[in-house]
C-alpha cells in the first residue's frame, strides 16, 4: 500500500468513527437519570419475596409471599422497614431485626440446664424434651437450691423480659473458661 493510500484510508476511517459516535442515537430506554434498568420493571413482574425475622433468641423465621411488581419504588417503600439481602429477576430476600423473642419461644421455650450444668432453651420441660440453645456452663455449686431446682423443673419464658433478666441472673454463676 502506498502512503498516500493510507492516508485517505485513515482520513475515512476516522470520519467513520466521528459519525458513529456523534450522530449514532443510543437506543431508547425507559428509566430515568439516576436510576439503573436493574430497578426498572416494563409492565408487571412477579417475583417470590422471602422475609426473615431475626428474634433475639437466635431464631430466625422465613415467610414467603408472591409479590407481583408494578413500580420498583412502591415495592421498596413498602419494604422500608427491612433490610434487602439478596435479589435477582425471581427472589427478593429482606431480612428484619426484631427485638423481641421469638413466637415459637414464647409458647414452648423453658430455661434449663443441661446434665453438664450449661444453660440453655428446651422445646418443652427440661425433663422431657432437647436443649435447642445453649448459653453458657453454670458453677451449680453456687447456685441456691431454689434455682438450681427451678432450673431442674425449666422456667418458662413468656416475654422479652423474662429471657433477659434469666440470662442475666445467671450470668453471675458463669463458669469462665
Amino acid at each position: 500500500m502506498s502512503v498516500p493510500f493510507r492516508i485517505v484510508w485513515m482520513f475515512l476511517l476516522l470520519i467513520g468513527a466521528l459519525f458513529f459516535l456523534f450522530y449514532n442515537e443510543p437506543e431508547a430506554t425507559n428509566f430515568d437519570e439516576g436510576s439503573s434498568p436493574a430497578q426498572m420493571v416494563s409492565g408487571p413482574h412477579r417475583v417470590t419475596v422471602i422475609l426473615e425475622r431475626s428474634f433475639l433468641d437466635g431464631s430466625v423465621t422465613e415467610e414467603i409471599i408472591e409479590e407481583e411488581i408494578l413500580s420498583m419504588e412502591d415495592f421498596f417503600s413498602e419494604y422500608a422497614e427491612w433490610t434487602l439481602v439478596d435479589m435477582d429477576d425471581e427472589h427478593v430476600v429482606f431480612m428484619q431485626k426484631v427485638d423481641d423473642i421469638s413466637p415459637f419461644i414464647k409458647d414452648h421455650g423453658f430455661f434449663g440446664i443441661t446434665e453438664d450444668g450449661v444453660l440453655s432453651i428446651f422445646n418443652g420441660s427440661p425433663e422431657e424434651s432437647d436443649a435447642i440453645q445453649s448459653f453458657f456452663q453454670i458453677d451449680i455449686q453456687k447456685l441456691e437450691s431454689s434455682k438450681h431446682k427451678n432450673l431442674i423443673k425449666g422456667i418458662k419464658i413468656q416475654s422479652k423480659k423474662d429471657y433477659k433478666e434469666v440470662i442475666e441472673q445467671l450470668k453471675t454463676f458463669k463458669i469462665e473458661s
